[in-house]
């Protein structure tokens, strides 16, 4: 790889890492990633943070993408017996009123079902975002296979470290 190029991919993992924040109205969505959980995975997740910087709640109400066949809202929920099930929320997620709401591993999150290509380290996906009030808004999503969960966070004995 010539000087050349190994400094335009430089570049263009730094552009991804710092990307600018999507506005819909007055909807923000901050640090979105896709991933799956392995290489030959049928399903993928995209999380973000969603930040509603209105004075009216509003509510993300579906997704879409031509990444996979069906893209649905869902969340983690434990059942009576301890088993933690993902679960489609067909109600959509709330955004309230200059509060923000996070979609993370573990918990909400967009689930692409029937992938129809594989997500590798860097790709891009297209999500459509459609939210109640401020309508849609396309966002391009970058895959990170790499990062950890809470943002390269972990908790050990009860305290934070980074990773």
């Amino acid at each position: 790889m010539s000087f050349k190029s190994t400094l335009f991919a430089a570049a263009a993992a730094a552009a991804l890492s710092f990307a600018i924040p999507a506005f819909a109205g007055d909807i923000m969505v901050q640090d979105p990633y896709a991933r799956t959980s392995t290489m030959m995975s049928k399903s993928g997740a995209a999380f973000m943070v969603l930040m509603n910087h209105g004075a009216e709640d509003d509510r993300l109400v579906s997704a879409s993408s031509d990444v996979a066949q069906r893209v649905e809202l869902h969340t983690h929920k434990e059942d009576a017996n301890g088993v933690m099930q993902m679960l489609e929320v067909k109600e959509g997620f709330p955004v309230p009123a200059g509060g923000m709401h996070a979609l993370a591993r573990g918990g909400d999150h967009v689930m692409f079902m029937g992938l129809n290509r594989t997500l590798a380290q860097g790709d891009i996906v297209t999500l459509t975002l459609t939210f109640e009030k401020a309508g849609d808004m396309t966002i391009e999503v970058p895959v990170d296979l790499e990062r950890k969960p809470m943002g390269g966070m972990t908790m050990q004995h009860g305290q934070m470290k980074k990773n």
